[in-house]
């Protein structure tokens, strides 16, 4: 009988412990593919990015370059970890340091911060260690180049994954229910509408957001950059990493949510005329489900102090090339 209840218990206590993973993560960050690089789109590597020189560029970038954007931007507990606040998470290695670097631009400036919504681009952002000043405010007349990473927040897709969590519990614990309970509570239950709602108040904050970016500076290419996968497109190559904690029928529900905030942001960049920079293409196969030498996103049980559930060093490169891609 002990056997038994705990076999029985197994699956809700997993998930119980992803959702408080996933509590503990969410004030932290979270289409189609680009164009194949050609001969003159050509991007270094990810992992050629941290110490290559400079490379010349077809049209050359020039800076002042302002980087703004939320934790999958500042880089949240990849070392080196510095700049102010502390309470922002930026790293030396984020993917914008990375992108300063390999085009050769001094005049750079990092404001991205964990946590961020589109509303703390115009507003202080208080942390838990200092406050960000407004995002907006490092733009100017002579900024040249500006990427922005943001919406996912404002969209709670961290909260979208805990939730997933609870209802696995509840559905493990009563054996009652929906074979894939999250989406369930989405789509027909007491969540129904809420992501969309979401989605769509985002996309409206982005729009607005994206107007005065292109107001304070105007001469600058604007890039708005998508968010990497997370998940694979099998949902049973998850097994290792997330055992049964969260049913596979509701991490395809997490993938496809994943997937409609990426293309908002693409919509909202295309009818703002900035560009857009996918990350989510080039990062497959590079979800928090793979090995530890190939994953770009760490999972619920990171290495080494890192973020779960947040790009890591090799995230970071991975994203710096699609950017890089992106301005050839």
């Amino acid at each position: 009988m002990r056997r038994r209840r705990t076999a029985a218990t197994a699956a809700p206590v997993r998930a119980a412990l992803i959702g408080a993973v996933l509590l503990g993560t969410a004030g932290c960050g979270a289409g189609a593919a680009l164009p194949a690089p050609g001969p003159d789109r050509a991007s270094p590597t990810p992992a050629a990015l941290a110490s290559s020189s400079p490379t010349p560029s077809a049209t050359p970038v020039t800076g002042p370059y302002a980087a703004l954007g939320d934790s999958y931007t500042s880089g949240l507990r990849v070392p080196p970890q510095g700049g102010s606040p502390q309470g922002c998470g930026r790293s030396g290695a984020n993917y914008p340091s990375l992108v300063a670097r390999q085009l050769g631009l001094a005049d750079f400036t990092d404001v991205s911060c964990s946590g961020a919504r589109t509303g703390d681009l115009t507003a202080a952002q208080r942390t838990d260690d200092g406050t960000n000043p407004p995002q907006l405010d490092a733009l100017s007349t002579a900024t040249r180049l500006v990427t922005l990473g943001i919406g996912g927040n404002d969209a709670g897709f961290l909260d979208v994954l805990g939730r997933c969590a609870v209802e696995n519990v509840r559905h493990g614990l009563t054996g009652q229910g929906d074979a894939a309970p999250c989406r369930a509570y989405y789509t027909t239950g007491a969540g129904r509408g809420e992501v969309q709602r979401k989605m769509t108040a985002t996309g409206e904050r982005l729009t607005a957001a994206l107007g005065e970016i292109k107001q304070r500076a105007p001469q600058a290419e604007v890039l708005l950059v998508g968010y990497p996968a997370l998940l694979p497109q099998d949902p049973a190559r998850c097994a290792e990493t997330l055992g049964s904690g969260i049913a596979g029928a509701d991490l395809g529900f997490v993938t496809e949510q994943e997937q409609q905030l990426n293309g908002m942001l693409r919509q909202r960049a295309e009818a703002a005329g900035v560009g857009f920079v996918d990350t989510y293409a080039s990062s497959a196969g590079h979800d928090m489900c793979e090995a530890a030498g190939s994953r770009w996103i760490e999972p619920l049980a990171a290495d080494r102090g890192l973020a779960p559930i947040h790009p890591n060093a090799q995230g970071q490169q991975g994203m710096a090339a699609a950017v890089l891609a992106a301005l050839r």
